[in-house]
């Protein structure tokens, strides 16, 4: 009789076990959904901080000059409407040969011979030279890289002629992730280029997330010579995200 009451009253609290995992199911359920938010919303609130950061910035430079303060154009936004136009002239005075030689007559012969400029300007010239070397990437190809078997990708530099016509030399810069400014460089030999329809940008996106936002779909083949119309790529793969 003892056994059969034991019995009972265990079975009378099989019940009571539900209770916890459902409360478990919900937390988790919770959980999961605000850390879905977090993630979808974090890149936007990070983007909406850097530029206010940028327009306070500038505002905080700009409004305060004698030719902006208190006039009809003193309004919040004005300093990076400001740095927009003259980043636009300068850009433009630079665009002919004129501008550009004096403009490196300024950095060359003037900015580096002053002691503690010169150096402060080598370091900032060397890092936007990595930031903007993404603009003289011609197009995205993929490699064997670095031994037979691996696949790379990399960006093409230039191109070498051969004197023959029959092959051409492709510089390929491959970069590291996630920081592009730093890699290794290959001569390649362009026929043994694998092409794709890639761009340079979305390359970019790929680098700086660490390949965590694939594109939808890369489609790549050996094609020799110059890379061919999309139609022509085989190969397509599919993201599965």
């Amino acid at each position: 009789m003892e056994n059969r009451g034991e019995s009972s009253s265990s079975r009378k609290s099989v019940p009571t076990d539900k209770n916890p995992n459902l409360l478990q199911r919900a937390g988790k359920h919770v959980q999961v959904k605000i850390m879905g938010g977090i993630f979808e919303l974090l890149p936007i609130l990070i983007t909406v901080i850097v530029i206010l950061f940028i327009v306070n910035y500038a505002d905080a430079f700009i409004r305060p000059l004698p030719l902006v303060k208190d006039r009809a154009w003193d309004f919040p936004g004005i300093g990076i409407i400001v740095c927009s136009v003259t980043f636009y002239i300068v850009g433009l005075f630079v665009s002919n040969r004129f501008g550009k030689n004096a403009m490196d007559f300024f950095k060359d012969d003037v900015l580096t011979r002053i002691p503690v400029v010169k150096g402060v300007f080598g370091v900032t010239l060397q890092a936007t030279s990595a930031i903007t070397a993404q603009y003289n990437f011609s197009r995205v190809v993929f490699l064997e890289w670095p031994r037979e078997g691996m696949i790379a990708m990399g960006f093409v530099t230039a191109r070498i002629e051969a004197p023959n016509r029959e092959h051409s030399l492709a510089m390929v810069y491959i970069p590291t992730i996630p920081n592009p400014t730093s890699g290794n460089m290959a001569v390649v030999i362009e026929d043994d280029l694998m092409e794709t329809d890639l761009t340079v940008e979305g390359a970019m996106k790929l680098i700086f997330s660490g390949g965590i936002v694939p594109p939808d779909t890369i489609s790549f083949a050996r094609l020799p010579g110059e890379p061919r119309k999309p139609g022509d790529f085989i190969g397509s793969f599919h993201s599965d995200r």
